[in-house]
């Protein structure tokens, strides 16, 4: 893998020369390590625009921010949870949610893309199995901009960097090491692009969303203290109520959904026999440590017949 970085470097020096490069930074894997090359071949040359829709982790927009923070890229984040909260007033469907989520990322990144003037080339961290996928010309590092996913061609964009194109998910892993991004963001597990909010069952209100980050922080916590972690593990906030009693009052709050699965591609996934005393822990946190939960259950549906998320 040292070899691939220094090669990768070395296209991107000759491609780019002394032009700017815009890059959309999500903070999963893939973008992340894309940027730490980046910043590695062409120091001061990108911008990197990280929108933070509100739908992160707990404390994983800060962390994201924090880790950039350090490397010679220019970072723009873009704190717009007010915004994609109120797109999402009422809606209750989960296409519908992912939908007007992806649409509403790519208003705000055209907004702060066309603050910063002309920039000739885009970057993204595209990996094989997407190229595969999408029947995308395999190894290509460039590519014309008509192939840009999902973003308006008005950017103008004369060219797509894919340095990680060739690379399966191990191997994109394996040189954000080398790069030196920190285990905690490398073997980060997979994140959906629309983030809590295909997890909270229901309309979304900044409410359930902070109720879902903290029962989801304490699962994560006590998940990874196990010796083999699972390939993705979550909490789901659902939208089902249940009567319990706290401190000797009754209480009629919501119900938490525990899901743990191990994969090797992500197309069929079985249950991870979680061990009873991991799970007795999590829950006795979560109903002590979350005031709006009531009863917390765990997911034993495997892929298929259900998909790895809820929604």
């Amino acid at each position: 893998m040292k070899d691939f970085i220094e090669s990768q470097i070395k296209q991107i020096r000759e491609i780019v020369g002394s032009d700017k490069v815009l890059l959309a930074l999500s903070g999963g894997v893939d973008s992340s390590v894309c940027a730490a090359l980046l910043a590695k071949a062409i120091p001061g040359q990108i911008f990197a625009i990280f929108v933070d829709h509100g739908f992160m982790r707990l404390d994983e927009a800060d962390e994201v921010e924090e880790i950039f923070s350090k490397y010679d890229i220019n970072l723009i984040r873009v704190n717009a949870a007010t915004r994609f909260l109120n797109k999402l007033t009422g809606i209750v469907e989960p296409e519908k949610k992912r939908k007007l989520i992806g649409e509403e990322f790519i208003r705000v990144f055209e907004e702060e893309a066309t603050k910063l003037g002309k920039i000739p080339f885009l970057a993204q961290g595209t990996i094989f199995v997407d190229l595969a996928e999408s029947g995308g010309k395999h190894g290509a590092l460039v590519k014309s901009h008509h192939n840009v996913g999902g973003l308006p061609e008005s950017l103008g964009f004369e060219r797509l960097i894919e340095p990680l194109s060739t690379l399966y998910k191990p191997d994109v892993r394996e040189v954000g090491r080398l790069l030196g991004l920190p285990d905690a963001l490398v073997d980060r597990q997979p994140f959906p692009g629309p983030g809590l909010a295909v997890r909270v069952i229901g309309e979304i209100t900044e409410e359930k969303l902070d109720t879902l980050r903290q029962a989801d922080a304490i699962f994560r916590e006590e998940i990874e203290k196990m010796p083999e972690t699972p390939d993705q593990y979550f909490a789901v906030l659902t939208d089902t109520f249940s009567v319990g009693v706290k401190n000797g009052i009754r209480t009629y709050d919501r119900v938490v959904a525990l899901r743990a699965l191990k994969t090797t591609d992500f197309m069929h996934c079985e249950l991870v026999r979680v061990p009873y005393e991991t799970l007795e822990l999590v829950v006795s946190r979560i109903t002590a440590e979350v005031p709006s939960v009531s009863r917390v259950v765990y997911d034993i549906t495997p892929k298929p017949t259900a998909t790895m998320e809820w929604l």
